[in-house]
């Protein structure tokens, strides 16, 4: 586990989201938004729903990542900048070794969008619906079953050339336990899961564009190091999720109205 650094709430300046007043306004009626500032828990959104239950109790549905962080915590607290490439970075970046920053695969890696030096969140999507996990969100709904409770299990990784850091083979589908599909494992050790109520995440979504989904989220507050050669195996292993680059950021979430509190 990397070490966390105090955290101060992020103002929404400081975001790289819409500023209070801008033109576009916010969007109206929508639940409770994410990615956000993890040090902060306030939060005025009065459209509730249940937690959903615990990822060992619904499947998996789909695994993906983002470069760079898209929440703002303890352990990932170094700005990005502002777009779909910004987001956050681990704390422990600019203390890299010139070996764990070399890239193996100049360039050239399976799995595009990495490399070593990046920080990268990882989403375990779960599921209430009875489903197959495959690509993308769509494999968490099907039609049996469009408004389905939905749990995200999130750990934020440094990325590095270390085949002693941990290895995201290890963190891949398993196959089912008692009829639902669940991944081989789930990161521990970098800190007790923050969990609150959100949405969906991903660029195409802002504080003007909100997306009307409703999740639980359980995200961890420290970074992890996660060797590179591990997700260039995942993308070569063909995985179920037909994962093979990794996705852009939304930028966090600052207005409180879009923000369930934080219990």
């Amino acid at each position: 586990m990397l070490a966390a650094q105090p955290l101060q709430p992020l103002m929404a300046a400081e975001s790289g989201a819409t500023p209070p007043g801008a033109p576009g306004g916010t969007c109206k009626g929508y639940g409770p938004q994410t990615p956000r500032d993890l040090n902060s828990t306030i939060g005025i959104n009065q459209r509730t729903f249940a937690m959903a239950p615990p990822a060992t109790q619904m499947s998996l549905c789909n695994i993906h990542t983002h470069t760079n962080a898209e929440h703002r915590g303890p352990g990932f607290t170094i700005s990005g900048g502002p777009g779909e490439n910004g987001g956050w970075k681990c704390n422990e970046t600019p203390n890299l070794t010139h070996e764990e920053l070399e890239d193996p695969f100049l360039g050239h890696n399976a799995f595009h969008g990495v490399k070593p030096g990046d920080t990268i969140e990882v989403h375990w999507v779960h599921t209430s619906c009875d489903i197959t996990p495959g690509e993308g969100l769509g494999s968490c709904l099907s039609d049996a079953c469009a408004n389905p409770q939905l749990r995200v299990e999130a750990q934020i990784f440094l990325v590095v050339n270390d085949p002693t850091a941990l290895n995201f083979m290890d963190f891949d589908y398993g196959g089912e336990i008692n009829g639902r599909h669940q991944a081989k494992a789930i990161p521990t050790g970098t800190g007790r899961p923050i969990q609150f109520l959100g949405s969906t995440t991903g660029p195409k979504y802002t504080e003007r564009v909100c997306s009307p989904l409703q999740v639980t989220w359980a995200v961890r507050p420290n970074c992890a190091r996660l060797d590179v050669h591990s997700l260039n195996e995942w993308a070569q292993s063909r995985n179920i999720f037909n994962e093979t680059h990794s996705h852009g950021v939304r930028q966090i979430v600052t207005k409180p109205e879009l923000l369930a509190p934080i219990q």
